[in-house]
């Protein structure tokens, strides 16, 4: 682990996790995501960003250096936040350094955010961008963060359920996909946690749920059927709460047939891609996860 890993840990455990842990307005956790993302998360020089309308929501393209939208594969990108907080923007560094380890455009939606757009408005949206996308040359790769990564899975479950258009590929980092929040390691990995707080976990989740059923396919994609699914890959620390949600469901995957890339990491924070350009460990991830997308 490097010493920038480590410097990193230090600084989510003492401000960002404490900070998480008394947050209660969603305007402000926004607001304060934001700014924290221009700050920290910088793009690779030469990237460019486009606005777009897809699926009937505002996009973003994160174009990485000399990567045109053009008419090939495409990364479709749904952020993290706990269905609450998050954006395109906070998260568009990170997809224009994917972009260009994999020459592919990455487009991220501005998905409906709860508690004004409870459950299911996310995967109504995420299966509108699937579909106004899914008739590109070459496919759509779909991929998420947290939340965002649950959501991910949630579509492909749902867009399986439905006969819908089915992407090439999906990726996720230290994906949601429990919302009955039944990991042992939510209980076990609670004070190794550098991030995220256990005790609010179930408030985000009631934002966004608002009476809905946890179970839900939908709401928790480890409860879906995925026979038929393309291959793939997910990441996770072995320190986050979440670490069960990501193997249970690389465990799931498996047992309906799907090939699956699963990558656990020693005491990396939660979605520490993010961090691409400082700390390494991110930059190597997002390396090995676009080698992953371009094989065949």
């Amino acid at each position: 682990m490097s010493l920038r890993a480590r410097l990193l840990n230090l600084s989510l455990r003492f401000f960002e996790k404490p900070h998480l842990a008394k947050a209660d307005d969603p305007v402000a956790l926004r607001d304060g995501f934001e700014r924290k993302a221009r700050f920290w998360f910088r793009a690779p020089r030469g990237s460019r960003f486009e606005r777009d309308m897809i699926g009937g929501r505002a996009a973003i393209w994160a174009l990485g250096p000399g990567v045109a939208r053009g008419r090939g594969p495409v990364l479709l990108y749904f952020h993290g936040g706990g269905y609450v907080f998050g954006s395109p923007t906070t998260h568009r560094a990170m997809l224009a350094r994917l972009s260009a380890l994999t020459g592919m455009p990455a487009c991220l939606p501005d998905y409906r955010l709860a508690p004004e757009h409870p459950f299911p408005a996310a995967v109504e949206d995420g299966l509108a961008a699937l579909s106004a996308l899914a008739g590109r040359p070459g496919g759509v790769a779909l991929g998420g963060d947290s939340a965002g990564g649950g959501l991910a899975l949630a579509v492909l479950g749902a867009s399986l359920a439905q006969a819908g258009p089915v992407p090439r590929a999906l990726f996720a980092f230290s994906p949601l996909t429990d919302l009955t929040f039944s990991g042992e390691s939510f209980r076990r990995n609670a004070r190794a946690e550098v991030v995220l707080p256990a005790n609010r976990a179930h408030q985000a989740a009631e934002m966004y749920l608002q009476g809905a059923d946890p179970r839900d396919p939908r709401a928790s994609p480890l409860f879906a059927d995925f026979t038929g699914a393309p291959p793939v890959w997910l990441a996770a620390g072995d320190t986050e709460i979440l670490l069960d949600d990501t193997r249970r469901m690389a465990a799931r995957l498996r047992a309906q047939g799907v090939a699956v890339t699963e990558s656990i990491a020693r005491d990396l924070p939660h979605v520490w891609p993010l961090f691409q350009g400082l700390i390494p460990e991110a930059d190597a991830t997002l390396s090995g996860l676009a080698g992953w997308l371009r094989s065949p």
